[in-house]
């Protein structure tokens, strides 16, 4: 895993209610030995708490890049990425939508929301693994993230 050019980890937040998808996650991390900071919250709530430095997440960190679950509780993702993308402070932050549905309904839907990338979830941990390790490679160390903080 080549190393990020920016001098600290990016802070990655991860919106996924599903328990075994957030530890393939954190295992693809640790795995792939990403060295960026990896934040998870569990429903559409929590992300807009989190993103908007709300109850729980009065301290929490402006995040560099968001992967988005599409079915969530409270504020399903579809919800949470209109939000994200309608808002001035929050706009510039890449979302990428990983999730389990092919729908074409739904890709269509994530990037007219302004998604910048949307990743149908391999079932079979290896290539679970190996869509995570292309993800960080592309949006950590290819391309450049605006640093707001």
């Amino acid at each position: 895993m080549s190393t990020p050019a920016l001098s600290q980890p990016v802070e990655v937040l991860l919106v996924e209610d599903d328990a075994g998808d957030e530890l393939m996650t954190r295992e693809a991390f640790e795995d792939n030995k990403i060295g960026n900071t990896l934040h998870v919250v569990r429903d559409g709530l929590e992300a807009l708490d989190f993103l908007y430095r709300r109850n729980a997440y009065t301290d929490a960190p402006r995040p560099d890049l968001i992967l988005l679950d599409l079915n969530l509780p409270k504020y399903d993702g579809r919800q949470v990425l209109e939000k994200i993308k309608s808002d001035p402070d929050l706009s510039h932050i890449p979302v990428v939508v990983l999730t389990t549905s092919a729908a074409e309904e739904d890709i269509l839907r994530s990037y007219r929301l302004h998604a910048n990338a949307y990743v149908t979830k391999p079932v079979d941990l290896d290539q679970f693994m190996q869509a995570i390790r292309q993800i960080d490679d592309f949006f950590v160390t290819v391309v450049k993230l605006p640093r707001y903080r």
